[in-house]
C-alpha cells in the first residue's frame, strides 16, 4: 500500500470514502472508552505503551527494547506484552527463548531474547498483562509493544514513534498510512522520532531516536563476530521484511558495504525459495534473523541494532510514574 499513500493521487482518493468511515469508527471507539461505555481495565502497576499513528513499523520495537533495559539498569522489573503478529498461538503465551517466530511472532521473540524479561504475548492485551503480573509478581512496570489503539488497556504514558512515512499523504487508511487522525499526537506524552522526521508535535516532549549497530553477528553460530570490512570483496545479498526496509539497506550503504537488496512485506514467513541466491553471504535484520535458520545455502549474517535515544527516555517515564497518578 505504501506506494498508494506517497501522495493523494486517483487510487488514494478512490478510497477516500472507506477512509472516512474508518475514521468515523476510530473516533467512535475512542470516544466510547472515554465517556466509559467500553471499559478499560488497569493494572496493579504502571504501563506504558510504545505505539504509533501509523500502519506498519516505525521503530517501536527498539524503542521498547532500549527502554526496558534502561528501566532494569535502573532497579526496575520491566515485563513487556505484545499483540505477537504473525505468530500462530491463540490465547496468552509466555514467550521463551527457545520458541518459533512462525508460534509467538518475530518482534516477541526478538524481544525476548535481548531484553532479558518476561514477554507475554497475545491479542487481547489486558489478559496478556494480567498473566504476566500473575506469572511474574516482582514485575513492576508494563511496557506494551503497540498497543497505542488498544485501549481496553488502561495506560499511564503513552510514547508514539513516528518515522519518515509521516511525511505521506497524511490520509487515514486505507486512503493513507494512517490508524488514528495526526493530532492525536498531541495528546500522548512524548513522541520519538525515528530518522529526519520534519514534524513538531506542539506542546509534547519530543524525543530523537538514531538506530547504531556496525558489527555482525554469524547467524548459525553467534560466536563469530565481524565488521563489515570482512565482506570487502564478497557479492552480498540484503534482505529486508521490516517496516520499512530501505532503513536497513541505507545502514548497510552507510557501513561502506554494497548489497543486492531484496525487499518482503512486514512479518514476512521466509521460504527457502525466498533466500536461493547466488554469491557469498546475506545480511539480514534481527527481526527477519529469528526466521531464517536452516533456509539457505549461503551464510547469513545478522546485523544487532541499538536505539540511541536522545534526550533521556527513561528518566522522562520514570519522572512520569513517580511524579503523577495513574492514568
Amino acid at each position: 500500500m505504501n506506494a498508494i499513500w506517497e501522495k493523494r493521487g486517483l487510487a488514494a482518493m478512490l478510497l477516500l470514502p472507506v477512509a472516512f468511515l474508518f475514521s468515523l469508527l476510530v473516533c467512535s471507539r475512542r470516544y466510547a472508552y472515554r465517556v466509559g461505555v467500553l471499559r478499560c481495565v488497569k493494572m496493579r502497576v504502571p504501563v506504558v505503551v510504545v505505539g504509533n499513528i501509523a500502519a506498519g513499523g516505525a521503530g517501536k520495537t527498539p524503542t521498547v527494547l532500549a527502554l526496558v533495559q534502561e528501566l532494569a539498569a535502573r532497579g526496575r522489573r520491566p515485563g513487556i506484552v505484545s499483540r505477537g503478529y504473525g505468530g500462530s498461538f491463540l490465547g496468552v503465551h509466555d514467550v521463551e527463548v527457545d520458541d518459533s517466530a512462525e508460534v509467538v511472532g518475530d518482534e516477541p521473540l526478538l524481544l525476548k531474547r535481548r531484553a532479558g524479561c518476561p514477554v507475554f504475548v497475545g491479542s487481547d492485551r489486558v489478559l496478556a498483562a494480567q498473566a504476566l503480573l500473575a506469572a511474574f509478581p516482582e514485575c513492576d512496570v508494563i511496557v506494551s509493544d503497540d498497543g497505542l489503539q488498544h485501549y481496553a488497556l488502561a495506560r499511564d504514558v503513552e510514547i508514539a514513534v513516528i518515522d519518515r512515512r509521516m511525511l505521506l499523504n497524511h490520509w487515514m487508511q486505507p486512503a493513507g498510512p494512517f490508524r488514528e487522525p495526526a493530532r492525536r499526537l498531541a495528546q500522548v506524552d512524548a513522541v520519538v522520532k525515528n530518522g529526519a522526521v520534519d514534524i513538531m508535535v506542539s506542546g509534547v516532549p519530543t524525543f530523537d531516536m538514531q538506530l547504531t549497530g556496525a558489527r555482525f553477528v554469524a547467524l548459525d553460530d553467534p560466536s563469530q563476530v565481524c565488521a563489515a570490512a570482512a565482506f570487502n570483496g564478497q557479492r552480498l545479498h540484503a534482505v529486508a521484511g521490516i517496516g520499512e526496509p530501505q532503513r536497513f539497506f541505507d545502514h548497510l550503504a552507510g557501513l561502506g558495504l554494497v548489497c543486492e537488496t531484496h525487499e518482503f512485506p512486514d512479518h514476512h514467513r521466509y521460504a527457502a525459495a525466498d533466500l536461493d541466491f547466488g554469491g557469498d553471504a546475506i545480511l539480514a535484520t534481527e527481526k527477519d534473523a529469528v526466521k531464517l535458520r536452516g533456509l539457505s545455502r549461503l551464510p547469513v549474517w545478522v546485523l544487532p541494532v541499538d536505539a540511541q535515544i536522545s534526550p533521556d527516555l527513561a528518566t522522562f517515564v520514570l519522572e512520569k510514574l513517580d511524579g503523577h497518578p495513574s492514568a
